[in-house]
């Protein structure tokens, strides 16, 4: 059974000046989606280790069945939910969504969800959407734009749609899709992409749509997910497209929007912060602050904090914000930055123990980085300098890039490696 989810305020707010929605830092019990509940991709624990034995912490399981791709893990309750083909528990090299006992790594189910996605390099290749988990359902989208929902509990599908046949969806890049939807209220919300359908809403239960927003410059979908910013009373739902950065109303009127020159792909998804935005693509684009104002009459506009900084690149890896600084990759080299969060200034930035493009997510005061080569590393969250304190080598990594994002739950550090899925017990 699928407990509903149980996410406790924090007290780090408290010493750091800052509330609740400013600091968008939550520790609970439940990671339901692609960066976790608020999709920030930072926990506050204060009871996590300051520093990993030379061998790294210790390996509590490993569980297998998960295929071939990039997708990270969905957790509720005591299942765990990711995506892939080509899974070591089944006979053919199709596409499943699967469900694992999050105690032990054991596979509980799988659901076909379609054809592996095989288009591109081989690196390019398989799936890469996290899974959504809400109310007793699953969501998630295939490379292919199938978004497919199914019982959380055994894998039967509810209902699934085709971005491209039934939105006339378009992606801005041919790397497949790989969204991660927004469940809110009795809404799903998504980005088939393209003019005609930029994002829709889909009514939770039946799958039916219940709104459409059309952005008529739209170059087609990313890769980003869909973030919730508040300003005052009203609610603004955050995107990222080909395009660059939307913004759009409950009901799906568009409001604003950032424009951005064509680039080979925008990835990371927004970092929020109250009304502040901070927009971030690689590809030597950069990373920039907009501040969302709303009017008498309901409107909402924009204003450059500042603009677009290609010293603040990220390319896929996700940029954390702690305090009031943003930690990320630079682009895809391996090599962690920080920043100011309000000026774009850079404070350090410098190579770590590992090697390639860098995932960076946040746990308390400390930095979880892992590396395209399998290094996953621990490092201060500190503007004073870069300090790494502790690494290890992920069993299983080297074949393929190590891409996969990793969660912190309950004192517990879970990576997916490809078919394999690992827990570590990284509670001081």
């Amino acid at each position: 059974m699928v407990r509903p989810r149980q996410i406790r305020k924090f007290s780090l707010c408290v010493g750091l000046g800052l509330t609740l929605s400013s600091a968008s830092l939550l520790f609970g019990e439940d990671w339901p989606t692609f960066r976790g509940p608020n999709r920030t991709a930072v926990v506050d624990d204060s009871k996590l280790l300051k520093s990993w034995p030379e061998e790294g912490p210790k390996l509590l399981w490993e569980g297998s069945g998960a295929g071939r791709g990039y997708s990270s893990l969905a957790i509720v309750g005591n299942m765990m939910y990711t995506l892939g083909d080509g899974l070591s528990t089944q006979k053919d090299a199709d596409e499943y969504l699967s469900c694992f006992d999050k105690a032990t790594g054991k596979q509980l189910w799988a659901t076909k969800t379609g054809s592996p996605w095989t288009s591109g390099k081989p690196d390019w290749q398989n799936s890469r959407s996290t899974p959504t988990v809400d109310d007793g359902r699953v969501y998630v989208v295939t490379p292919e734009g199938q978004l497919v929902c199914c019982s959380a509990t055994d894998g039967k599908v509810n209902w699934r749609k085709d971005f491209k046949k039934d939105f006339d969806g378009k992606k801005a890049d041919g790397w497949g899709y790989s969204e991660s939807v927004l469940v809110d209220g009795n809404k799903v919300i998504c980005t088939p992409g393209g003019a005609t359908s930029t994002v829709v809403a889909l009514d939770k239960q039946s799958g039916e749509t219940l709104w459409t927003c059309k952005n008529p410059d739209d170059r087609g979908a990313g890769h980003a997910s869909v973030v919730i910013t508040k300003l005052g009373n009203m609610k603004v739902y955050v995107q990222s497209t080909g395009s660059g950065l939307m913004g759009f109303s409950e009901s799906g009127s568009l409001l604003w929007t950032y424009p951005v020159d064509k680039t080979t792909a925008i990835i990371p998804t927004p970092v929020i912060r109250d009304d502040l935005v901070f927009f971030v693509a690689g590809y030597n684009r950069g990373g920039a602050l907009v501040k969302q104002v709303s009017s008498a009459n309901g409107s909402v506009a924009i204003k450059e904090v500042y603009g677009l900084n290609n010293k603040l690149s990220n390319k896929h890896g996700g940029v954390v914000l702690v305090g009031e600084h943003l930690y990320g990759d630079s682009d895809s080299s391996g090599i962690p930055y920080c920043a100011d969060f309000m000026t774009g200034t850079e404070k350090w930035k410098t190579r770590g123990s590992g090697k390639g493009s860098a995932v960076v997510i946040a746990g308390g005061d400390r930095l979880y980085i892992r590396f395209d080569n399998g290094i996953m590393a621990l490092a201060e969250a500190s503007p004073a300098e870069y300090k790494e304190l502790g690494s290890f080598k992920i069993p299983g990594s080297g074949e393929r890039p190590s891409w996969s994002h990793p969660v912190i739950l309950d004192g517990k550090l879970y990576l997916r490696e490809q078919d394999n899925i690992l827990c570590y017990d990284i509670r001081g």
